[in-house]
Order: C-alpha cells, then sequence, then structure tokens
C-alpha cells in the first residue's frame, strides 16, 4: 500500500479481499468516513483518492491505514469502527487503533469479542485488571457499564470469582415508590432493568437467567447490601451519582476477600433531591489518593452510540459551562 502525492492523496490497497472489508458493503464504510469528516472519497479499483481540508485528509488517510492492517489480521470493520477510529484519532493522531482493540474479552455469546474503542476505555478495562477498586465517571453512552459487566462476566467464566453482584440505587425508593403495583420486586424491577439487558446481550437470556437462578448473578437495589460482607465476587454499582454519601460508604465497604468492585455514574445527571450530595462526587474528592482505587474519567469522545449523542452531550456540557448560545 502507498500513497501518492498530487492533487489530494491517493492510496493504493495490494490485498483486494482486505480492501473490500475496509470499503463495507456498497461502500458504506467509505461513505460514513467522507460524511464524518467532509471530505470526498472517490474509489477506481483498488485505490482511493481523498481531496478537501488537509488536517482531515491526512486523519482520513491514517485512519484507512491502519483499518486496513486491522481487516487484514481477520477484525470485521464497519461503521464503528470508522466512528470510533475517528473519534480516537481526532483526540490523538499519533495513537493505535490496533493496540486499543487488541485489548478485548472474548465472551461466548452474541457479544462475541468485547474490546475498548478508545484510549479511555482501554484505561478504564486495564485498571478493571489492576485495582481492586475502580471508579468510573462519564457521561451516558460511553461503555461505563458494559464494559464493567463485560469484565465481570468474562472473569466469572474463567472461575476467578464465584459470582457477580449487580446493583443500583433505586431513588424513587421512598413515596413514589409505593404507589406501584406489585410486591417489592416488581416495584424496583424498572430501575435494573437496564442491568437485565447489558447481561443477556454479554450472555444469551437462557444461560443468564439460569445463572441467576443459581444465584451465581445477582441482581438487586443498593438497599439490600446493607449488612452483607461479599466474597469472591466482583460487584458493580451502577448509576452511582444516585447514591448518598452514606450509601457509597456502605457499599465500599461491603467487599471482602477476593472481590473487585467496580463504581459507575455520571455526575452531571443526578436524580438525588436538591441540596442532597451525590455520593460518587464525594468519593471523587476524597478518595483520590487511596492505594488500590483507580479513577477512570470518560468524556463524549468515548460515547458508543451514534455520534449525534457526542454532539449532543458537548453541546450540554458546554452549556453548563456557561460557553452555550444564549438567544
Amino acid at each position: 500500500m502507498h500513497a501518492d502525492n498530487g492533487d489530494g492523496i491517493s492510496l493504493t490497497f495490494d490485498d483486494m479481499d482486505t480492501f473490500m472489508t475496509l470499503c463495507g458493503q456498497h461502500d458504506e464504510n467509505l461513505k460514513r468516513l467522507g460524511s464524518r469528516l467532509g471530505i470526498k472519497l472517490s474509489i477506481r479499483g483498488n485505490c482511493v483518492s481523498l481531496s478537501g481540508e488537509e488536517q482531515k485528509v491526512e486523519l482520513a488517510r491514517t485512519l484507512l491505514k491502519q483499518l486496513y492492517d486491522i481487516a487484514g489480521r481477520g477484525t470485521a470493520v464497519g461503521i464503528e469502527e470508522i466512528d470510533r477510529g475517528v473519534a480516537v484519532l481526532s483526540s490523538d493522531p499519533s495513537a493505535s487503533l490496533s493496540e486499543v482493540m487488541n485489548h478485548g474479552l472474548r465472551l461466548p455469546s452474541a457479544a462475541g469479542r468485547v474490546v475498548p474503542k478508545s484510549p479511555h476505555q482501554k484505561s478504564y478495562m486495564a485498571a478493571m485488571k489492576d485495582h481492586e477498586i475502580v471508579i468510573a465517571i462519564g457521561p451516558a453512552g460511553t461503555g461505563k457499564t458494559y464494559l464493567a459487566m463485560a469484565t465481570a462476566v468474562a472473569a466469572l467464566l474463567k472461575k476467578r470469582y464465584k459470582r457477580i453482584v449487580l446493583t443500583r440505587p433505586a431513588v424513587e425508593a421512598g413515596e413514589r415508590l409505593g404507589f406501584l403495583p406489585g410486591d417489592l420486586a416488581d416495584k424496583v424491577n424498572p430501575y435494573l432493568r437496564p442491568m437485565y439487558d447489558a447481561l443477556y446481550h454479554l450472555l444469551d437470556v437462557d444461560r443468564g437467567n439460569r445463572l441467576i437462578d443459581n444465584g451465581v448473578i445477582e441482581i438487586a437495589p443498593l438497599a439490600f447490601m446493607r449488612g452483607r460482607t461479599l466474597n469472591d465476587a466482583f460487584v458493580i454499582l451502577d448509576e452511582a451519582q444516585n447514591c448518598s454519601i452514606d450509601q457509597m460508604l456502605m457499599f465500599l465497604t461491603r467487599l471482602g476477600y477476593n472481590s473487585r468492585a467496580v463504581v459507575t455514574g455520571d455526575i452531571t445527571q443526578t436524580d438525588l433531591p436538591p441540596g442532597r450530595p451525590s455520593g460518587l462526587e464525594h468519593a471523587r474528592s476524597i478518595l483520590g489518593s487511596i492505594p488500590g482505587i483507580a479513577f477512570c474519567h470518560l468524556d463524549d469522545r468515548d460515547v458508543m452510540r451514534q455520534p449525534v449523542v457526542s454532539r449532543i452531550i458537548r453541546a450540554y456540557q458546554e452549556d453548563r459551562n456557561g460557553k452555550g448560545k444564549t438567544s
């Protein structure tokens, strides 16, 4: 593969099968790249010509070369890889997409291989291997919960832990919850549903339900953790921005021997009553220097959803910081 200088840049790809994988069905990958960067891409045989703003053309050249090498090693390349590659290289033009994607987990389910899709996600997954407690803070869609659950499931299947405990605070566990129909399980189930959804994507529904029925995987409201000691467990606290300070202390002190905890949350989206401080934000302010605890911060560049979601998050962040436009 080589690049020729001239009017724009021309890239030639030697292996036609790998090149077709890079282009995608009906050239959807290249169309996506052109749309994301606002540049023009044209294909002739096994050559791609790039033209447009110099900096964006150079980013596209780097991205195509890296994804071609990745596709050549048998890894699927689709529009999601295009989106993530644009995000990663826009943040760090010297980043290695291959290095990021090599830090993955293989799961026996439809999820297949779960890989980090940004340097921050790579650091997050590494932290979960090396620290007893990891606290991940970032906006929705950055993979905080999904990657934690994938790490937990992979560790369980390798028998590093005997069980997984998944928990969330039910912020409506006061007056409103009492008016909901059904028993306690029915009342709190809506708060726990996202955890079931993620679990069933990582494990097929039948296998997930068997592990839940056997008590190997437990999904419960945070209040159910009080008074317990969790040994040989991988424990995940989700939506931790909705914990009080006392609840966070209670959760973090549940860990027993051979256990690991991951706490995830978005401090910009707390549902706590006004004036009630978030246990997640408080933990960030006092636990940063304690050995064994790692803090991982993700941002809009790590969002794994549609690119428009990143732009929405960025707009709200700018508005909160006083940078938004006023009419």
